[in-house]
């Protein structure tokens, strides 16, 4: 058996994917580079469990390892629990997710650029056919969008979390404890260079994407006010620029009266200003709010996420 240091290890989070997660293992374990399948369960509110126990108990001498989280924790906490499990027991991780949309064949070529010295190889998609045309425009937007707001790390559109990680850049994310994680951000930011493949994404194999619009809003909003504070000197410039403005207007008005006399403006204009100030307002303030927000939830330090089981250990059957 490869020793720690050259050992590769798949980790996979899982939600809801009964009906798919036997193929995906299999699938996985075909892959003659692998030396371990660490699966993450979180909170899957189907039989996705038992559908992966019934299978370990029926290949007892499987490379499989899975681990309950306590409840749903969301994708991020549970690709660093999994994380949390590999560091310091290989010399890579391959994150994959367990929907058969990142086709496991890809390992070997990744394998092959990381045994050449790469630190990180990411798997970039170059074709996105199953997706509709708004959600391809949404997320190219959100790329060029992040990219202008944020100087210090640059990402790559169509690249995800399908990634070779050697073992130095899995404990650089481990140290990064954040509870607003953005993966896309963190491996660019850590600074390890990366190799860029490409693949074609096939459909599901079974069941439905859990991330719906307002959880990929969400989420956009996660990587912006994680990377950047861009927004806040925005509006510190939107309040100098309106202030100008009004001041413009008032020497304006000033002027129409001591030169044609008394002037009586109507409410219309009135309520205009007002209305469009107490928005510009409104939304500062929200703004100012989401990275209060996120101050005060780093501040309560809670853990990522809880695990229930782990079954068996990862070292039971080294």
């Amino acid at each position: 058996m490869n020793t720690s240091n050259n050992q590769l290890w798949v980790v996979a989070c899982c939600f809801n994917e009964e009906a798919g997660i036997t193929q995906f293992i299999e699938a996985v374990l075909a892959q003659p580079s692998v030396d371990r399948l660490l699966l993450i369960d979180d909170g899957s509110r189907d039989d996705t469990t038992g559908a992966i126990r019934r299978w370990m108990e029926a290949q007892p001498l499987a490379p499989v390892t899975l681990v309950e989280l306590t409840r749903n924790f969301g994708k991020e906490a549970a690709m660093l629990a999994g994380l949390d499990q590999a560091v310091g027991r290989c010399g890579a991780v391959i994150q994959i997710d367990s929907d058969l949309q990142h086709p496991p064949e890809l390992i070997a070529e990744m394998v092959e650029h990381w045994r050449a010295g790469a630190e990180m190889v990411t798997a970039v998609r170059d074709e996105r056919d199953q997706e509709s045309r708004l959600k391809i425009l949404s997320a190219s937007g959100f790329y060029r969008l992040f990219n202008r707001m944020v100087d210090s790390i640059e990402l790559t559109d169509g690249a995800g979390d399908y990634r070779l990680l050697s073992a130095p850049v899995v404990q650089a994310l481990t140290e990064l404890r954040e509870n607003d994680r953005f993966s896309k951000g963190l491996y660019p930011w850590t600074g390890f260079r990366s190799v860029n493949i490409p693949y074609l994404r096939p459909p599901r194999s079974s069941g439905t994407s859990a991330w719906n619009p307002r959880r990929l809003w969400l989420y956009a909003l996660d990587g912006i006010f994680s990377f950047s504070v861009l927004p806040l000197k925005v509006w510190t410039l939107l309040g100098l620029v309106i202030s100008l403005l009004s001041l413009i207007y008032a020497f304006y008005r000033l002027t129409i009266t001591l030169v044609f006399g008394i002037d009586v403006p109507g409410w219309t204009t009135l309520v205009v200003a007002i209305l469009f100030l107490g928005g510009v307002q409104l939304i500062g303030i929200g703004i100012l709010g989401e990275y209060v927000g996120r101050i005060y939830m780093e501040s309560k330090r809670r853990p990522a996420y809880f695990v229930r089981d782990i079954h068996p250990a990862p070292d039971d059957k080294a």
